[in-house]
């Protein structure tokens, strides 16, 4: 499809309104009572930064359509990230790679299952899908990370591990709820709802199993912190003491508390309160700067197989642009607007054009490349930021090039394309079905 030139239809109107999705939360939540907010999920407006920087809608469908376009459907070898891979039972079937470590990933699956059903791209998000679930998901009851899905594949599709990571599981069922909501439920693994509500149950109440994999013994738990009401790192016993402030999503959990299996919407409605104040607790009170990886308590984690995580890296990209959706869909904690003008003001005081793509918390600069996937993230923060330059920040977007070098096409490449998404405001909820 290399050169092939369409058009995306983007329909802009959830399937129910907003309000009647909180009435119906109310209802079924009971002695639990949720506020909406003031932001997107109460009012259905979203807010379109391109637009209010004086772009055309006209210019700005374009861009979104040209990214799509390239990634999904670009030449295979330069461009793309989203891959055909034959058909079976229940259909075509798609993985997206991370193709500079020649490996799929359920970040990157989910991402592209992302943004295919909020463009309306239903054959690619089956496609993905029905992939994800033949060769990820781990369905046997003796396995130790039943329920889950192996968190990273070879591209022939055999597993590099046998246990999952929470930011793939968390985009799955924001994605498949979404999906529900805007195409309806169809039958088995299209079920999308069904499915939804069987991985975020399994997400806090998978029960600790040891047991064997391909790769040696492993001991999977939950992928929450019951104390903490948050979210792990990973589930495995030996690397689940600590948290990912990229991995801490409110404003899905939001929605999780209305949409969820009853028994856990308490929960994920104070998971999403706890992330909101570890937002503060995770950044530095300067630079606004999180570090790849941190303690329950917001203090940096240091150790372990990652030697950037106290540092502000590739994960912690990832951190201003939760807080600031959060913002733009609730309106509940007026730090995250803090927050937002505390990193632009940094990145800003940089240089533009010139900011380096990982720091220490202090704002020392570790290296110097200036990365599209960052450019995007600080995009999306503009949502919640309240000065000048968070104008600067949405054009600087709306300049970058479509990531294409090998370093940036997968990681960048998704990042940059939500960003388009968000900072046009075409990320939108979609209220599942039944």
């Amino acid at each position: 499809m290399k050169g092939l030139i369409f058009l995306l239809v983007l329909q802009l109107q959830p399937l129910f309104t907003y309000s009647q999705a909180g009435q119906n939360m109310n209802a079924a939540v009971g002695n639990l009572t949720l506020t909406d907010g003031s932001g997107a999920f109460a009012t259905g407006k979203y807010p379109n930064l391109f637009k209010d920087n004086g772009h055309r809608e006209r210019l700005i469908k374009k861009k979104i359509n040209a990214a799509f376009r390239q990634l999904f459907h670009g030449d295979t070898a330069t461009q793309a990230v989203y891959f055909d891979a034959g058909e079976n039972a229940d259909g075509p079937l798609a993985y997206v790679s991370d193709v500079p470590h020649h490996d799929i990933r359920t970040e990157g699956m989910s991402y592209g299952m992302m943004i295919a059903v909020q463009l309306n791209k239903k054959k690619e998000f089956d496609a993905i899908w029905n992939y994800a679930m033949t060769y990820m998901y781990i369905g046997s009851p003796k396995h130790p990370s039943e329920g889950y899905f192996s968190w990273s594949l070879k591209r022939n599709g055999t597993p590099n591990e046998e246990t999952p990571a929470p930011d793939g599981e968390e985009y799955f069922v924001m994605s498949l709820y979404f999906a529900s909501g805007r195409w309806g439920n169809g039958t088995g693994i299209y079920n999308y709802r069904q499915w939804a509500d069987k991985i975020l149950t399994t997400m806090r109440r998978h029960p600790l199993k040891s047991g064997p994999t391909k790769f040696g013994t492993r001991n999977i738990a939950s992928m929450v912190n019951e104390d903490a009401k948050m979210i792990r790192f990973v589930p495995g016993v030996e690397r689940g003491g600590f948290t990912d402030p990229s991995y801490h999503l409110p404003a899905f959990y939001e929605l999780w508390a209305r949409w969820g299996p009853l028994a856990d919407r308490a929960f994920w409605a104070a998971a999403a309160d706890t992330s909101r104040a570890f937002f503060m607790k995770a950044t530095n009170t300067k630079t606004g700067l999180a570090p790849d990886y941190a303690n329950f308590d917001g203090s940096p984690f240091t150790g372990g197989r990652n030697k950037r995580s106290s540092n502000f890296s590739f994960d912690s990209w990832r951190t201003a642009g939760n807080w600031s959706v959060d913002w733009a869909w609730w309106q509940k904690d007026g730090n995250e607007q803090v927050l937002s003008d505390r990193i632009q003001a940094f990145f800003s005081s940089k240089g533009m054009d010139t900011y380096g793509d990982q720091f220490t918390l202090s704002g020392d600069q570790l290296e110097e490349r200036h990365a599209n996937g960052l450019v995007a993230t600080n995009a999306v923060a503009s949502l919640a930021a309240t000065q000048p330059c968070k104008h600067d920040f949405v054009e600087a977007l709306w300049n970058a090039p479509i990531p294409h070098v090998l370093v940036e096409r997968y990681y960048d490449g998704l990042l940059y394309t939500m960003a388009l998404l968000h900072c046009s405001g075409n990320f939108r909820i979609w209220a599942p079905q039944n």
